[in-house]
């Protein structure tokens, strides 16, 4: 029998379900793990799926990288092994990002180090009122990766983030909704119902102009070329197939079924 991946892929109804998949070690992060969220990327980026859900198995979301993995190597061999590792997760984490479907994360149980970074790059975050988060890098000796660095401050400001790098404190699920990180912390018996729910809407939306909005609000350009660009890309939307369904449905005062 083959060895389940560190990180499964499956998708139907256009929405893929990609879970991390190593609940004995708490989804921690090593080189499979890394090969197979990238893997699992890119087949929602090759599925064209409409929707993606982030999730964990077992009862944490993500506790970082696997530091049983690198205990036993030193010197060139542990830099190896964490180039090796952070070059996939980056490399999911870019692919991620860069999908035109709404990536939504679900947070079950506790999300740590790298783990932190898998949330605040999806596009939402749903957690369970019980889950933690704790970038825990420096406790250790480490530095921030698989996106912290960036998304973080981004997110809750740059003085939160560096409070939270800098004394590894946990964040409860309360109090990441206030800061920004996630927009919802949900009755745990209630989540997975949530954040399907969530997902089944967005998967009936209109994926294209879902993607033009992504992009717009992650754009880095000056005022007067994202003004420019706004223009651009609604004038673009209003004569595609969504926006044509979108404006009739909303003066016929009915719901939008938009084309798939």
């Amino acid at each position: 029998m083959s060895e389940a991946p560190a990180v499964s892929f499956e998708i139907g109804e256009s929405i893929a379900r990609v879970t991390l998949n190593r609940p004995q070690a708490g989804n921690s992060m090593d080189l499979q793990f890394g090969r197979d969220l990238l893997a699992a990327a890119e087949r929602c980026r090759d599925e064209a799926a409409r929707v993606v859900v982030l999730s964990g198995a077992g009862k944490a979301f993500c506790f970082g990288g696997d530091l049983g993995g690198m205990a036993s190597l030193e010197g060139e061999a542990r830099r190896d092994y964490l180039l090796e590792l952070t070059r996939n997760l980056h490399a999911a984490v870019a692919c991620f990002v860069s999908l035109p479907a709404p990536v939504i994360a679900v947070v079950n149980g506790t999300a740590a180090g790298a783990g932190v970074g898998l949330v605040a790059m999806a596009d939402l975050a749903l957690a369970a009122e019980s889950a933690k988060f704790s970038l825990a890098y420096t406790g250790v000796g480490l530095t921030p990766d698989g996106s912290t660095s960036f998304f973080l401050p981004r997110l809750v400001g740059p003085k939160r983030a560096m409070e939270l790098v800098l004394t590894n404190r946990p964040l409860s699920a309360a109090e990441a909704v206030e800061w920004g990180l996630i927009n919802r912390a949900l009755p745990d018996a209630a989540l997975g119902e949530e954040a399907a729910a969530l997902a089944d809407r967005l998967a009936s939306g209109p994926t294209g102009a879902y993607a033009e909005a992504k992009r717009l609000l992650r754009s880095t350009q000056p005022l007067m070329e994202q003004l420019d660009d706004e223009g651009r890309t609604i004038s673009a939307q209003a004569i595609t197939a969504e926006g044509r369904e979108g404006i009739s449905a909303f003066l016929a005062k009915r719901k939008p079924t938009f084309p798939r």
